[in-house]
C-alpha cells in the first residue's frame, strides 16, 4: 500500500484521533480502522479523488476490488463500515458537503456458530501443561493462562492487558476492559485462583522486569505477552490434548459460554460476564450444541 499523502492522510488522522480521544475506542480498533481505511484512502489517493469528493461509484469500485483480491463477506463488511463512520465524520466536521457511503450496504453475511470444545475436550486441554513442560519452566504461566481463559470467558486482548492490579483473587473477581474501554467485574473460580496464585509466587517473580512490573502475563524475556504468543501457547497445548479442530484463545470464550448455558445458567448473567452490549451476541450459544437441545427436547417435550 503506498504511502498516504496530504489530504487524504490529514484527514484520516484526524479521524483516529476522533475515535480515540471522543469515542475511547481501544488501540486494537483504532488499528484495525487505520489498515481498513489506509487501503480505501490508497485507492483514492491513486486516483487523484480527495476525501470530500469521493462519490458512491468510487466507493463501490472499492468494494469491487476487495472482493477481487478474495477477501471474505465479514472483512469487506467491517470495510464498509469504516468507510461509512468516516465519512459521515467528514460530513459532521463540515470537511465534506455530503455522505456517499450513506446508502453503500453492507454484504448479508451467513450466521456462523463458533466453534467450541466439549466438556471433555477441554479438560484434557487444561491438563496439557502439565505434560508439555518440565518441572520449574513455564508450565505454572501457561496453566495460570489457560485455567483463566476457560474460567472468565474474557478475550485475548483483555487477557494480555492484564496487570496485577486487576486482580481481586482473595475476593474471586477479576477487573476487565473490554472493547470501548468498557470496565466490568468477571468472577474466577477455584482452580483459576489456584494457578494465578502459584504463577504469582513460583514463577513471575524471576520473569518481572523494570518495564513490566505491572504486568501479569510476561513472555521469556520479561515483557507483555503478545497475541501472538498467546496464540501459539493455546494451540501447542491443543496439540498435545490430541484436539484436531480448529483453535484459539477465543474458543475458551465460546467454549466458556456454551458450557455456562448448558449447565442451566442465566442469560443475563453470561451475557454480563462475556461484557456483551447486547444479549442478542449471547444468544448464539444458545444455538451451538444440537445434541444437548435435542436431549432437552426428548426428556421434557410431551411426544419427545
Amino acid at each position: 500500500m503506498p504511502a498516504l499523502q496530504e489530504p487524504w492522510r490529514g484527514t484520516l488522522d484526524t479521524f483516529l484521533n476522533y475515535l480515540t480521544i471522543e469515542r475511547n475506542f481501544s488501540g486494537n480498533t483504532r488499528e484495525s480502522y487505520l489498515n481498513d481505511l489506509g487501503r480505501y484512502l490508497a485507492h483514492l489517493q491513486g486516483q487523484q479523488v480527495k476525501p470530500e469528493e469521493a462519490t458512491p461509484d468510487h466507493i463501490r469500485q472499492f468494494i469491487e476490488e476487495l472482493h477481487d483480491i478474495g477477501l471474505e463477506a465479514s472483512s469487506v463488511a467491517r470495510n464498509i463500515s469504516a468507510i461509512r463512520s468516516y465519512h459521515k465524520f467528514l460530513l459532521a466536521e463540515r470537511i465534506a458537503q455530503a455522505n456517499p457511503a450513506e446508502n453503500i450496504h453492507q454484504p448479508k453475511l451467513a450466521r456462523t456458530l463458533p466453534s467450541v470444545l466439549t466438556v471433555e475436550e477441554m479438560m484434557a486441554l487444561l491438563e496439557a501443561p502439565l505434560r508439555r513442560h518440565p518441572p520449574g519452566s513455564f508450565m505454572l504461566r501457561d496453566k495460570a493462562m489457560l485455567e483463566l481463559l476457560y474460567a472468565t470467558g474474557i478475550r485475548v486482548s483483555e487477557l494480555i492487558g492484564l496487570g496485577k492490579l486487576n486482580l481481586y483473587l482473595d475476593e474471586g473477581f477479576i477487573r476487565v476492559f473490554g472493547k470501548g474501554s468498557k470496565e466490568r467485574l468477571v468472577p474466577v473460580g477455584r482452580n483459576a485462583t489456584k494457578w494465578l496464585k502459584r504463577y504469582l509466587e513460583e514463577l513471575r517473580p524471576g520473569m518481572v522486569s523494570a518495564t513490566s512490573k505491572d504486568v501479569l502475563f510476561l513472555n521469556s524475556r520479561g515483557g507483555k505477552l503478545s497475541r501472538m504468543s498467546a496464540w501459539n501457547i493455546v494451540r501447542q497445548h491443543a496439540i498435545i490434548a490430541g484436539i484436531e479442530k480448529p483453535i484459539s484463545p477465543h474458543t475458551f470464550r465460546h467454549s466458556f459460554a456454551t458450557h455456562l448455558l448448558e449447565g442451566g445458567a442465566d442469560l443475563r448473567a453470561v451475557q454480563e460476564m462475556l461484557g456483551h452490549s447486547s444479549i442478542i451476541a449471547t444468544q448464539i450459544y444458545t444455538h451451538i450444541d444440537r445434541s444437548f437441545v435435542k436431549e432437552v427436547h426428548r426428556t421434557f417435550h410431551p411426544r419427545g
